[in-house]
């Protein structure tokens, strides 16, 4: 019996089941032979009046917009395959990111308070080879998703929306005034369809035409009792070189039943890749090591698997009006990071004021909707990163090549302070820091461009200028553009509109949201 199967047959919920499925998928997304779904058909005739202003399908994620919008007074139904319950897991995050919640009215203060349910510091950034770096502030709180979604559910359901569990999305047909849902054996209409429905969502499938990734994070991991030391975290951290022509990452967060380790690598989809059971062979073969432990200390209490495709065509627009992507739906968080929680709590704010000015001023085509995922410069750039930080399946590298790279990057980086360092940690590339770090490693590390470009290419670096570019245009025009909104509010409504989604692509494209 594999280690693998030795530790996942004791837990509940056959998690050993779970991840022969997972595996399956990702063999399928190897080998080219996902299934290509027609979930999405245009119809020129007009819908009767619809019944809902929207449907979101997917309700995990979704609930957190469907609750602003019906908060905003619009007819909002959330259809749900299962049951809208969060997991038993902890989404980690860090405190301030979830003031937007508070700010949205969508939790008070002290539910809030309640929902977070573990909080630690410092956090640990550390490569092989290297020293350690430690941080405070960053994905340092645990939130209950459990508790979360339910506060979040009661609230939509308070303000007039409808939830429907048990109703798996199954087609949709886009006409000239509104979309007709077909939900488990039931139909709806509405204005405006929404997708929260994942990475996987058939519609997204459909409008990328069985493209395979740029790019795959798969991630293994358990949370257990037992650990003699857990009262830090672990950021990201590396204490193997390459193994297996992959780069072996590792996190760590205090959970509130245990310690939640993970291990992560970034891959492209060649079918040689590793399954999901052979990485989470490699963790609990590594583990012990990592953590200090011996795997019979550990009281295993559940089992965490799965992977994250990347597309560079990200975020995703919809060919069809009426159709909006949203989370990992539209894949709007960065290739390196997974789990899309974050990234829709960042854009929450965002996307429900545009939701709600798109349907006000009935500016539902799918170039009009196209407004509310524009470019993002300070995401296109991390998948040069991204590259770094992955081997090729033909790629001869040195054995120690990406922990020495990380470990010069992120050694200056924390030279140059908080300001550069905790936003890159948190998923947030901002010009002036990169721009500093860049000069500061070229100056104290001349040769390591040298080292770099026979790994990523010279295609993947041009490409990469040209959004560095757009990262440093974008930043200039943000503060110009946020000056002159009092006069783009004596335009009329449908131009108004426009500008503020043009200044919002501006604000988070350059990273001017975030805020220390």
């Amino acid at each position: 019996m594999s280690l693998v199967q030795s530790v996942l047959s004791q837990l509940p919920g056959n998690p050993l089941r779970g991840l022969e499925q997972a595996d399956r998928r990702w063999q399928q997304l190897r080998a080219g032979e996902l299934p290509l779904p027609a979930a999405v058909r245009s119809q020129p005739s007009p819908v009767e009046s619809p019944q809902w202003d929207v449907i979101i399908c997917g309700g995990t994620l979704g609930i957190l917009l469907g609750a602003a919008l019906a908060q905003a007074g619009w007819r909002v139904a959330l259809l749900e395959r299962g049951q809208l319950k969060g997991r038993e897991q902890e989404w980690n995050i860090s405190r301030q990111e979830l003031q937007t919640f508070v700010e949205l009215k969508l939790l008070s203060p002290e539910a809030l308070e309640t929902a977070i349910v573990t909080e630690y510091n410092p956090a640990r950034v550390s490569f092989l080879g290297g020293s350690d770096l430690w941080v405070s502030d960053v994905l340092n709180v645990g939130v209950d998703p459990i508790y979360l979604l339910e506060q979040l559910k009661q609230r939509f359901i308070a303000a007039g929306g409808q939830l429907y569990e048990q109703t798996p999305f199954e087609a949709a047909e886009v006409h000239p005034n509104g979309v007709s849902v077909t939900a488990g054996e039931r139909q709806f209409t509405a204005r405006l369809l929404i997708d929260a429905m994942g990475h996987f969502s058939p519609i997204a499938q459909q409008a990328r035409q069985a493209q395979r990734p740029e790019a795959v994070c798969l991630v293994v991991g358990t949370c257990a009792a037992g650990y003699p030391d857990n009262k830090t975290g672990d950021l990201i951290t590396s204490f193997t070189p390459i193994r297996h022509q992959c780069q072996y990452f590792w996190e760590a967060f205090p959970a509130k039943d245990g310690r939640t380790t993970y291990l992560f690598t970034y891959v492209d989809a060649h079918p040689s890749r590793p399954s999901l059971q052979t990485l989470f062979e490699e963790y609990l073969t590594l583990l012990p090591e990592y953590q200090n432990v011996t795997l019979s200390q550990l009281a295993f209490k559940r089992a965490l698997f799965g992977f994250f495709p990347a597309y560079r065509n990200s975020p995703l627009r919809y060919p069809w009006g009426r159709l909006l992507a949203v989370g990992d739906s539209s894949g709007s968080q960065s290739p390196l990071s997974f789990g899309g929680f974050g990234a829709m709590v960042r854009h929450l704010s965002r996307l429900a004021q545009g939701i709600d000015d798109a349907l006000a001023q009935d500016l539902l085509s799918a170039a009009a909707l196209g407004w509310l995922h524009p470019y993002q410069p300070n995401l296109s750039v991390t998948w040069l990163f991204q590259k770094a930080m992955s081997v090729g399946v033909d790629q001869q590298l040195p054995p120690n090549h990406i922990n020495q790279l990380l470990n010069t990057i992120f050694t200056d980086m924390a030279a140059l302070g908080k300001p550069v360092l905790k936003p890159f940690l948190q998923d947030v590339v901002q010009f002036g820091p990169l721009a500093k770090t860049l000069l500061r490693t070229s100056l104290q590390h001349p040769g390591l461009v040298t080292k770099i470009l026979p790994q990523v290419g010279l295609p993947a670096l041009f490409t990469w200028l040209r959004h560095y570019g757009g990262l440093a245009g974008y930043s200039l025009l943000d503060p110009l553009a946020r000056a002159a909104e009092p006069i783009s509010l004596q335009l009329p409504p449908a131009q108004q509109y426009y500008y503020q989604r043009w200044q919002e692509a501006l604000h988070y494209g350059s990273g001017g949201d975030y805020d220390e």
